[in-house]
């Protein structure tokens, strides 16, 4: 009989952040709108008695096909501080060995939140080696200051709530870093359509979204919370959830490409030349709004809520991949954090 065991985690990553930006530390305060989809992060964690000199922790790195092992107990960042910080801030048990395989379908520097995905699933599965005690709010929150206390980046909290929770959510950021998560109950139908109407475009390159904070912050000033920026984005990610509750998906696509304006506006390098290629594209096509995920910047994905019609929906999405473009598949993720 077998002594080893497996833990497996899967953690949702995210597109439509309306109100991007407003759930960092400079606007103090904020109001975000987003949706949680697969491709997700996926964690598998062996676990097994330790057996002589057997490395404590063994981590595969699937999409890098790289291999490292470390001592849980004796931590030092080095080529993935990421995963070693997350590793780093749970107690793993020292009566048994493990091997950490991490995947994910979603290509690195997706702008799609899976940097915080990847660190949910993680702290997750490695929770469950105790028997897991932590809520999905509180490992959301361990994620976190993963990136912006261990590693001292730059980060906003949605990223790890919409991984953590799932779903179509409006996150209410009363005080950073605290929020309220508050799911849209929608029907199925208008779940079904938001599904079949959705574009995930990848421009084909990485984005660092740290880099991109660090420039849009200095031009914001000591008083961004006041930016006329940050208060418009706070008010279209309530528009973008009051106008999908209504089923009004015209109004919901033109609260993305507001969001996408308020981007070029608050600063030239958030919304790059491909990225305005492609909107152009969409355009063409009678597509109903494009967003440009997460930090923006020059790489990473653009959201593409399309007008209904499927035949001229395969048609753009053609059109984007002749032009050099990957369309990446995505589902809507109505669960988040899932440890088993």
């Amino acid at each position: 009989m077998s002594n080893t065991r497996i833990i497996n985690a899967v953690a949702p990553t995210r597109i439509c952040d309306v109100g991007g930006w407003t759930d960092t530390w400079f606007a103090k305060s904020g109001c975000i709108f987003n949706i949680a989809v697969y491709p997700y992060v996926e964690v598998q964690i062996k676990v097994s008695p330790p057996k002589g000199d057997q490395n404590r922790l063994t981590v595969n790195l699937e999409n890098y096909a790289d291999t490292f092992s470390l001592d849980p107990q004796n931590i030092h960042y080095g080529k993935y501080p990421l995963i070693e910080a997350a590793i780093d801030s749970v107690n793993i048990p020292k009566d048994m060995c493990c091997e950490v395989n991490i995947y994910s379908n979603m290509p690195p520097g997706a702008s799609t939140g899976t940097s915080g995905a990847l660190t949910v699933a993680l702290i997750g599965a490695l929770d469950a080696l105790a028997q897991g005690h932590l809520s999905v709010a509180e490992v959301a929150r361990l994620a976190h200051e993963v990136e912006t206390v261990k590693l001292g980046k730059q980060s906003g909290i949605q990223d790890q709530l919409c991984a953590a929770f799932g779903g179509v959510n409006y996150i209410e950021m009363r005080e950073y870093p605290y929020a309220v998560v508050s799911p849209l109950k929608l029907p199925d139908r208008v779940l079904w359509e938001l599904e079949r109407r959705l574009m995930l475009v990848y421009i084909g390159f990485p984005h660092d979204s740290s880099a991109i904070h660090t420039k849009v912050i200095e031009k914001l000033g000591d008083h961004a919370q006041d930016s006329p920026y940050i208060v418009e984005l706070r008010k279209l990610a309530s528009m973008a959830k009051v106008s999908l509750c209504a089923q009004d998906f015209a109004g919901f696509g033109a609260c993305l490409n507001q969001n996408t304006q308020i981007q070029r506006e608050m600063h030239p390098l958030l919304v790059c030349e491909k990225f305005e290629d492609i909107i152009e594209i969409c355009n063409s096509y009678n597509a109903l709004g494009c967003k440009v995920n997460g930090a923006g910047g020059n790489g990473g994905t653009i959201t593409v809520f399309t007008d209904g019609d499927m035949h001229m929906k395969r048609k753009l999405a053609d059109d984007l991949v002749q032009k050099g473009y990957e369309i990446i598949p995505i589902h809507l993720a109505r669960e988040g954090l899932r440890v088993w």
